[in-house]
């Protein structure tokens, strides 16, 4: 199964986001997979038609990822790369990371409620970001890879860069690769 077919279906639900999300979810295609909702959600309807998923993650094969939620270091979380089609967004997004969290925090979303204070207080994000092992996108790499959530590791990286209080350890949902081939 890839990520072409499955966007295909995000973008077919006409309805309020809400809606289409748990339709989504409930797909055959979807519920295949056995992926947490959060990464659903995040990786496959919310960049159902975002170009550079899919030049960067069309071609892998989703049913060989398993995720699963782990706290990763700070100093892992520095270094990280994404995307080659997003290269640059992690650097862009901590050069303005106060305002990054500021236009989230004002948004009146409830997505990004409590934003500001998670960082003040905790020193992390609100949402765990989504990284996978390298050798997803292509044999012989190691490591990991951002897949989403460039925005939440570049205010990270502003706000280590200038000195203010960030955790040791952070959620992120990590995917790695199943020896079946079936989640």
């Amino acid at each position: 199964m890839d990520f072409e077919q499955l966007s295909e279906r995000a973008v077919e639900w006409n309805l309020s986001r809400d809606r289409a999300l748990r339709g989504f979810l409930g797909h055959p295609l979807v519920v295949r997979l056995g992926w947490p909702d959060d990464v659903i959600e995040q990786w496959l309807f919310d960049h159902a038609g975002h170009v550079a998923f899919h030049v960067d993650y069309g071609h892998i094969n989703l049913n060989e990822i398993t995720w699963t939620l782990e706290r990763l270091d700070t100093s892992l979380l520095l270094e990280v790369r994404t995307g080659a089609s997003e290269e640059g967004a992690i650097e862009d997004w901590a050069e303005c990371h106060e305002h990054a969290v500021r236009i989230r925090a004002t948004s009146g979303s409830p997505a990004h409620m409590g934003i500001r204070e998670k960082w003040h207080k905790e020193g992390t994000w609100l949402r765990p970001p989504l990284l996978i092992e390298r050798a997803l996108v292509r044999e012989g790499l190691a490591g990991l890879q951002l897949v989403e959530g460039r925005t939440r590791v570049g205010v990270l990286r502003g706000r280590y860069a200038d000195k203010l209080f960030v955790a040791d350890t952070h959620l992120a949902w990590v995917g790695r690769r199943n020896s079946t081939g079936f989640p």
